[in-house]
């Protein structure tokens, strides 16, 4: 093979060449350079593979392995202190980071511009950025961090900011810089000895009889150590959150449900060849017609997107009162249809498991799911084994807003790592990551609504269908969710909501942020709208008549406690609505834990595991909300011990199991369990010093269990813990381009402000995408394009300014009161981006994204103008 030549970090380098492999491969395969990230590879859209390539800031995913000949590449590991400190800390003072994933990309972003321009303005900040994406920020807090960089750059300090351990201070994000500067390994960026690499065959069609799979051109391939199919998995072949559906490996016979089905695995010794191996096993098929739509799975004779279950995979109903009555007395009834497109979470680090084969027969998974408990039952019965025998621990999530819930490839992982009794990684491209994973669901939502003529409601009939795709995953839950929100945060004495979940033959659909409720607040508040206008109000005035307050019954008959904030969110924002004529006013709520029926329960371990040192465990996922940098500060809040000497860890080892990272329950759950633990050791500390503790642990609970299943409950139903509020008002300039977003948000007590203002702003910024641009159509069930830069994902430069004026009005069940932000956030942009598109052009737009207003097509790329939107 031919050795190619280069300067690493101003050090001589050099490695053999691979067919075929990219710069980006070489560095992080071959050169053990990590820092740099494969997000999108090779399509150079996401900016996390940034390096100085001779000086200047280049994508290496973009660029053959060849291309290093003679080249001089410097990654954060090459960079001059001082620039180091700078960099680190200035994204993590300015809360300019969340996930992480994206972050040592935009830092070397960020050196290249402050190089060449020592004190760029906004604008330029922001066009500087645009090869870049943060997918949780917002990029406001990446903008602050140039800003506070530019100011100290090159060679001056800058002093900590985040230093405040309290709770309700800005405490720095828990090792952000060490996520700043690359240094916390992601699974992707984790290598053992011996250890093989994974690769998937997938499904070449949506729907199709599986005739036979040919393994043997795989097994022939140099490298090639393990090739297994559905005959080969000797535990549960089917797994699933609800229901299990969704098949580890299709076998022959058997008929695929969605064009991301696995048909096979490969282990092999390296992974260009593994990718090659699985993409050389042949399959016969019978390729049959695809389902492509609700209306059609639920058509008389329709066939089965799987054999053994109806297409009709739930049915929601919430009921009060007498609808038909409460419409013919109304002094204003109207009439819509609205639709919502199928979205791509887009979370920038593909999935990637770590299978680690244990001596006692056992295993351990190094993973980045949503679950660590539930991803250990899973696993668990794939290999047919007990699950205390499976051990997971939660590795740096790089996003994940609902996506990571299910299962991608953890269990093929542990599979070919207990089939070969060798390490094995399993890594995602970002095409596959597409095909597999679950989306926001496409609703179609048929609302009645009536008022009296004062302009307060009366009644609603809603009728909503949501497509789930191939495999349930959480549909089923999410359309739960549409039908007990679809009211929003209003008064309705009368209410009739039906709510489908339909299999079809599309990508598979499951927990999305907002889970449903800002599908049903864009249909909800743009009849508020209409409802307004037949009265003369305006949108202000019609919802300050019906917003809910404590003691008022929520749609699902939930009579609202004192948590109850939503007026005091839409009295923050009326004087900025009523100044502007081209602003777009709404309303939302989403509920913090899971409810219906199933118990909230988060739980702590304290560990003292030195004399001056403590380590806090919990169940829940750090996926860039920054749980664990509030969990950090709960501990030294009510102890009085410094960070520093507190770690968090996310693991099965411990007795912490608290479920899914979902329905932006694990920040009020874990941080209540957190202060019981805690306080319990700051009794323990009155009388003993912390290194007389030494191996002492403090455990916490928190378990909310007198919630009601839809249906239930009676006239005393409890449908939900808690409420999240929020009031936004988006606001057009002279021609209809986005300008302002205030946000009033009700979040009962602010843990970590800087963290707080973040993930409220990085919502906002998802909202807006989701309004306008962000869409991911399907043709006879197979996605149009796989590549980020057709998604309508926003940019730096796209995003309006953002302001975030956080209200607390405590929830009551916790001593500190805290309500869940993480889905709130976009709950209400996509109806305020309506109206005030409205207000601007006087269009009424019923179906999502809007790509047609000049909103969107000021940010849209010109190839993307003329694609049509398509909730299908």
């Amino acid at each position: 093979m031919r050795a190619i030549h280069l300067q690493l970090n101003g050090q001589p380098a050099s490695f053999e060449l691979r067919p075929g492999t990219t710069a980006l491969d070489a560095l992080r395969d071959q050169l053990a350079i990590t820092t740099p990230k494969r997000g999108c590879q090779p399509e150079g859209s996401c900016g996390c593979c940034a390096v100085l390539w001779n000086g200047r800031p280049k994508l290496a995913c973009l660029r053959r392995a060849e291309a290093l000949e003679g080249v001089s590449v410097v990654t954060h590991a090459g960079l001059p202190e001082a620039e180091r400190a700078i960099l680190a800390r200035a994204f993590v003072d300015a809360a300019g980071l969340q996930c992480g994933f994206c972050t040592p990309g935009f830092a070397i972003r960020v050196k290249g511009l402050l190089d060449k321009h020592s004190d760029p303005d906004e604008v330029r900040i922001r066009r500087a950025l645009d090869g870049h994406l943060c997918r949780c920020t917002g990029y406001g807090g990446i903008v602050k961090a140039v800003q506070r960089a530019a100011s100290a750059w090159p060679d001056g300090q800058l002093e900590p900011t985040g230093t405040d351990p309290a709770v309700g201070g800005s405490l720095a994000r828990y090792r952000g810089r060490d996520l700043v500067l690359g240094q916390r390994p992601y699974v992707a960026d984790l290598a053992l000895p011996d250890m093989l690499h994974g690769a998937l065959r997938l499904s070449d069609h949506p729907r199709a009889r599986v005739l036979a799979i040919d393994v043997a051109p795989a097994e022939a391939m140099p490298g090639v150590r393990v090739v297994m199919t559905a005959v080969d998995v000797w535990g549960q072949r089917h797994l699933g959150l609800v229901e299990p559906d969704w098949p580890v490996l299709v076998a022959p016979g058997e008929t695929t449900s969605c064009i991301g089905d696995v048909l096979a695995i490969v282990a092999a010794d390296d992974e260009p060849a593994a990718r090659r191996a699985a993409a050389a096993i042949r399959v016969d098929y019978e390729v049959l017609p695809p389902v492509c739509s609700p209306e059609d799975a639920l058509a008389e004779g329709a066939p089965g997107v799987h054999e053994s279950r109806p297409n009709l995979a739930g049915t929601t109903v919430v009921r009060r009162g007498d609808v038909d009555r409460a419409l013919a007395a109304s002094a204003h009834v109207l009439t819509e249809r609205f639709t919502t497109q199928r979205v791509e979470h887009a979370y920038l680090e593909p999935e990637c498991c770590l299978a680690v084969p244990q001596p006692d027969g056992g295993l351990r998974l190094h993973t980045q799911g949503q679950g660590v408990h539930d991803d250990r039952r899973q696993v668990a019965d794939a290999l047919g084994l007990d699950p205390d025998r499976v051990h997971v621990v939660l590795e740096p999530n790089g996003g994940g807003f609902g996506g990571k819930e299910d299962l991608s490839c953890q269990a093929h992982a542990a599979l070919l790592a207990v089939r070969t009794k060798r390490p094995v990684r399993l890594e995602l491209t970002r095409e596959q990551s597409v095909l597999l994973s679950p989306k926001r669901h496409p609703l179609v939502m048929d609302y009645t609504v009536g008022c009296d003529d004062r302009g307060r409601l009366t009644a609603v009939r809603a009728r909503i269908v949501g497509d789930t795709g191939g495999h349930l995953s959480v549909g089923t839950k999410v359309l739960e969710r549409a039908a007990g929100h679809a009211c929003g945060p209003y008064r309705v004495p009368a209410v009739d909501v039906e709510a489908l979940t339909v299999y079809t033959n599309n990508p598979p659909s499951g927990a999305f942020r907002g889970f449903g409720v800002n599908q049903v607040a864009f249909a909800m508040e743009g009849m508020l709208d209409r409802l307004a206008e037949r009265l003369g109000l305006d949108g202000y005035d019609i919802r300050e008549r019906n917003v809910l307050d404590p003691g008022d019954r929520f749609a699902t008959g939930q009579r609202m406690d004192s948590g109850t904030g939503i007026r005091r969110t839409l009295e923050a924002v009326r004087e900025v609505y009523k100044r502007a004529p081209k602003a777009g006013i709404a309303c939302g709520l989403k509920n913090t834990g899971m409810g219906n029926g199933v118990a909230d329960v988060g739980r702590t371990l304290i560990e003292v595991d030195g004399p001056d040192h403590l380590t806090v465990y919990t169940g829940f996922t750090e996926m860039g909300q920054g749980l664990l940098t509030v969990l950090q500060q709960v501990v030294c809040h009510e102890t009085g011990i410094a960070p520093g000497r507190v770690d968090v860890v996310v693991s099965t080892d411990r007795p912490v199991e608290c479920g899914m990272t979902t329905a932006s329950r694990a920040t009020m759950l874990a941080s209540e369990a957190t202060r019981r633990a805690a306080v319990e050791l700051s009794r323990a500390l009155t009388d003993s010093r912390l290194d007389e503790l030494v191996g002492r642990s403090f455990a916490g609970e928190f378990v909310c269990d007198f919630t009601s299943a839809p249906g239930e409950g009676g006239d005393d139903a409890v449908t939900h813990v808690a409420f999240g509020f929020a009031t936004q008002v988006v606001l057009l300039d002279e021609q209809g381009r986005l300008e302002r977003v205030v946000a009033a948000h009700d979040v009962g007590r602010v843990m970590n402000r800087a963290g707080c203002v973040g993930q409220i702003e990085g919502a906002i910024v998802m909202g807006l995408g989701f309004a306008l641009t962000e869409d991911l159509p399907c043709d006879g069930g197979v996605p149009r394009s796989v590549k980020l830069r057709d998604m309508g994902l926003l940019r730096a430069a796209h995003v309006p300014a953002i302001e975030v004026r956080l209200i607390e009005v405590p929830e009551p069940h916790t001593r500190y009161g805290v309500k869940g932000v993480g889905e709130i956030g976009l709950v209400p942009t996509a109806p305020a981006v309506a109206e005030a598109l409205y207000r601007f052009d006087g269009i009424r737009r019923t179906s999502l994204p809007m790509r047609d207003s000049p909103a969107a097509q000021a940010v849209l790329p010109r190839r993307l103008r003329s694609d049509p939107p398509s909730a299908g």
